[in-house]
């Protein structure tokens, strides 16, 4: 009995261990990231490449808001991010609500078309999706990048799956008390949908905070651009300096590591309930 518990504690100790290594492996990029960041000019093109920087000095970042704009920048994205997650919320989660719970003709054969909507890539859609923006005289706009980005399938899959678990006889009930719809949605729907709506949310803001693409067909003056098209039109004319794109590389992943970290819990809460419920 001895002998296995001694050995069950020193497989819980590899496995652990073997856990930790991978986390570091993963985490090696970033480290170095940010480590060249805080490099001197010139120091991270040395052979072999510095692990730690020499001196730590904050130029690169002071260089990069100052002298390179970043600052403008970074109010786009968080404008246009925002602006993505909080229309994505609102219409992935009534449309996800109307397709679990509320009965309309041809609403299973709706669904499973914009379940087949999922394999079609995403560039494929950018060609006729920029002429219908051209059209609405949006090309240029923030409204060109935000349109877009208001209702996805996979939101509406997400939600639905979720939302089926809410008991029909509680909606049921409070169409009897006389409660319409709107109300039913925002006043009973909303709260137990919470841990469903923080994972929309990570997901949603981490794909229009990183997207490129996108912003990069229809922003045509420098002064709309987001920060990863601001980063890499900045990389142009800076090839030569690792140290400053370092540290606009680290300002643009900051943001969402802080929200996927204060946020994780019910990001995971919520990936898990969507996974087994329906």
């Amino acid at each position: 009995m001895q002998r296995e518990v001694g050995a069950s504690r020193w497989s819980g100790w590899l496995v652990n261990g073997g856990l930790v290594v991978l986390a570091l492996i993963a985490l090696a990029p970033l480290l170095w990231m940010l480590s060249v960041s805080f490099m001197p000019t010139g120091e991270a093109s040395s052979f072999p490449p510095p692990l730690l920087p020499s001196t730590l000095t904050t130029a690169n970042y002071e260089q990069l808001l100052l002298r390179g704009g970043m600052v403008g920048y970074f109010t786009n994205s968080l404008l246009v991010s925002g602006a993505i997650t909080l229309g994505a919320l609102l219409i992935n989660t009534m449309a996800g609500y109307a397709f679990a719970k509320l009965r309309f003709a041809g609403r299973e054969r709706l669904f499973q078309l914009l379940l087949a909507a999922l394999v079609i890539p995403a560039q494929v859609a950018m060609l006729p999706l920029f002429l219908m923006m051209k059209g609405m005289g949006l090309v240029n706009s923030f409204g060109a990048v935000i349109i877009p980005g208001l209702a996805t399938v996979f939101g509406i899959f997400l939600v639905r799956q979720y939302a089926r678990s809410i008991p029909d006889e509680l909606l049921e009930a409070a169409r009897i008390d006389g409660a319409g719809e709107l109300r039913i949605f925002f006043q009973i729907v909303l709260p137990m949908l919470k841990p469903v709506l923080v994972t929309l949310t990570i997901f949603t803001f981490m794909a229009a905070w990183n997207d490129f693409m996108w912003p990069l067909i229809v922003l045509t003056d420098q002064s709309n651009y987001t920060l990863p098209v601001a980063l890499a039109a900045l990389s142009r004319e800076h090839i030569q300096d690792v140290e400053m794109m370092m540290a606009g590389a680290v300002v643009t992943v900051i943001p969402v590591l802080v929200l996927f970290i204060a946020l994780q819990r019910y990001y995971i809460q919520g990936l898990l309930l969507g996974s087994v419920k329906g």
